[in-house]
């Protein structure tokens, strides 16, 4: 990671209300970003001392990762060391939010969409200018008086990982992730989306939001994007997200509703992201790490952990790309509802009487044993375990998927998967009693991630 600048910039007083500022920062050069960040962030100081509402426990950091030079994801080992950025040794980003409570909100939003969808059914289908909904979390609306499309989307969450640069970078490809579903591979503009601790000291605050912003903004430049505008508010927890906007024309979309008996499911990245992130958590828990050491061994925990951060930071854009070469009749990103809960959403709008039937789980090397070894309690053996940046579902000819699949392996340097078929069914899916775990990778190499 580079190290953090040590120059003190100048900061440039203002007596303009806060909106006024936000209204500059659209239009300021790239080069004074930073230092309207900083003036936003003292506007809010004042309100954030008087509104502390506790001091976090710290706990042992432990390792993050992240070469931040290489052209996807990540694919080398190092630390996140706080020390280098004036923070304490102990500090930890996901000490401010709890992962316990995300896990469970996701999968009650799951069922909260549904109803959402269900309710708003009969508006959306009267919108002729709405060409796509909320159940795939993308937004496409014709615009006036042309023949090109607006397509716009928006997500956020809670920190994940302790390191604020590579959190940054994942929150980013997050919010991407549901474009390139769509076969969209140009993202016009994103706005970034912060809710800024109010338990931050001064020095976390102003060192944490700057690693977070820049980690979000090389991700952006790395996706041929740009970051213009944005939002920030104080709140109780840590939350990061952003929006990401384009205007294109219909040709530059794969519509998602197009799947025909025979089709195969093809997935990009393997599963166990939320498993990995809490399986690493625990090591720091002696209970709980006593507990996890009976199925598997503190390295396995940790490499996984790599594993899932390299996944996180990686964007789906080559594999939009590769839809749109191998004529892929529609795609889904695996996110907060599982593979199943979004395979089944994607089943839900095809306008063929199909099903989708998984037969195969791609996960990440040991987090089926630990899933297993509570109880399934994440939901990772039978697709509900929740993904954060996960990998596009694609449905695709059987004869085209393999190609797609070599031809990504070759790009991304780790593979893709056959999941699933097509048959004929009630617009649902499902996944086998007794689905084929592939582990990922099939074969550890020493020294290597993949």
């Amino acid at each position: 990671m580079g190290k953090a600048k040590s120059e003190k910039k100048e900061t440039v007083k203002t007596d303009k209300p806060k909106s006024d500022i936000k209204k500059d920062a659209n239009i300021i050069d790239e080069n004074k970003k930073e230092s309207i960040i900083e003036e936003k962030i003292s506007v809010v100081e004042e309100i954030i001392k008087k509104n502390v509402l506790h001091t976090p426990t710290a706990v042992k950091c432990g390792d993050s990762i992240g070469n931040r030079g290489l052209l996807y994801g990540i694919n080398s080992l190092d630390q996140f060391d706080p020390t280098v950025y004036g923070l304490s040794p102990k500090f930890c980003l996901t000490d401010f939010t709890d992962l316990k409570e995300l896990l469970e909100g996701l999968q009650i939003d799951n069922e909260s969409e549904a109803k959402i969808e269900d309710d708003q059914s009969n508006t959306i289908s009267e919108d002729k200018d709405k060409l796509m909904g909320i159940g795939l979390d993308c937004c496409v609306t014709k615009i006036r008086d042309s023949d090109l499309l607006l397509v716009q989307t928006t997500d956020f969450f809670y920190p994940l990982v302790d390191d604020p640069y590579l959190m940054g970078k994942i929150t980013c490809a997050n919010v991407l992730s549901d474009l390139y579903a769509l076969g969209v591979t140009i993202c016009d503009n994103m706005l970034m989306l912060l809710g800024i601790c109010s338990a931050f000291s001064e020095t976390e605050r102003k060192t944490v939001v700057k690693l977070i912003i820049k980690g979000f903004r090389d991700q952006a430049k790395l996706a041929g994007t740009r970051i213009n505008g944005g939002q920030t508010i104080v709140n109780p927890w840590m939350t990061i997200g952003g929006t990401a906007t384009t205007v294109c024309k219909p040709t530059e979309i794969i519509n998602p509703n197009q799947a025909v008996v025979g089709d195969v499911l093809v997935l990009t990245k393997p599963l166990g992201v939320q498993v990995a992130v809490n399986a690493y958590r625990w090591l720091y828990n002696p209970e709980r790490s006593a507990r996890l050491k009976l199925v598997v061994t503190e390295d396995d925990v940790r490499l996984a952990y790599y594993r899932a951060c390299d996944m996180m930071a990686r964007l789906n854009r080559p594999a939009a790309r590769l839809m749109h070469k191998y004529n892929a009749h529609g795609a889904t990103d695996v996110t907060g509802f599982g593979i199943l809960g979004h395979a089944n959403n994607l089943a839900n709008i095809q306008a063929n009487p199909v099903s989708f039937v998984i037969h195969n789980l791609p996960i990440i090397n040991k987090m089926s044993v630990v899933s297993k070894a509570c109880g399934n309690a994440f939901g990772l053996l039978t697709g509900t375990s929740s993904e954060t940046s996960g990998g596009l579902l694609i449905i695709m000819q059987r004869e085209q998927a393999t190609l797609f699949c070599k031809e990504f392996e070759k790009i991304e340097g780790c593979p893709a998967w056959i999941v699933g078929v097509v048959e004929k069914g009630d617009r649902t899916a499902r996944i086998i009693e007794k689905p084929r775990i592939i582990t990922v990778p099939a074969k550890e190499v020493s020294g290597k991630l993949w």
